[in-house]
């Protein structure tokens, strides 16, 4: 499957699974021929990144629980993504660990009654770290994208941060808006 054919919409990451369904990903992947999988590189808490704080409305540094992962399709690595969610929502929970959860954090999360109301993306441009290019193994000269996600709930409360970085080359993200009137 060639990256130039590689449209994404956002939707199906911030609503709940029902039981038995694969993730997002395994399905996004599944429909377009490959195969979707990730790897939990760490899982638990640490102090919450300036902006990471700033987005979750809480203090500079305050406790936070991260799952950092490498998104993979057909066994090569795709995507790099931080998610992170405030203490009092994760905290004894699965998210705290590094074991894959069915159906997703989202559907864990809304368990827990945490469910999107709105979200808020926001996507730019740069040159990768030497890290994320080593990763995501690319030329010196390819750009990458970076995508952060704020997730709020009905209360406008943020509880869930997403620092995703991926190739620029070949991707398109698709927006569906209903505006309001």
């Amino acid at each position: 499957m060639s990256s130039s054919d590689w449209v994404s919409s956002s939707v199906p990451y911030v609503v709940p699974r029902t039981e038995g369904e694969r993730d997002a990903w395994q399905d996004e992947a599944a429909a377009k021929g490959g195969v979707g999988s990730q790897r939990i590189v760490r899982a638990g808490k640490v102090p919450a990144p300036s902006e990471v704080a700033v987005l979750l409305v809480i203090g500079d540094g305050a406790d936070v629980v991260v799952r950092q992962r490498v998104i993979y399709l057909d066994d090569r690595p795709t995507e790099l993504t931080d998610t992170y969610y405030p203490v009092e929502v994760a905290r004894d929970t699965r998210l705290e660990g590094a074991a894959k959860i069915p159906g997703g954090a989202v559907t864990l999360l809304a368990e827990l009654g945490y469910t999107a109301h709105r979200v808020r993306e926001e996507v730019s441009a740069r040159m990768p770290t030497e890290a994320e290019r080593r990763v995501l193994v690319l030329a010196e000269t390819e750009p990458v994208l970076c995508m952060t996600r704020v997730t709020l709930d009905a209360a406008s409360r943020p509880f869930q941060v997403d620092a995703s970085v991926f190739p620029a080359s070949g991707q398109r993200l698709r927006y569906e808006l209903e505006p309001r009137i």
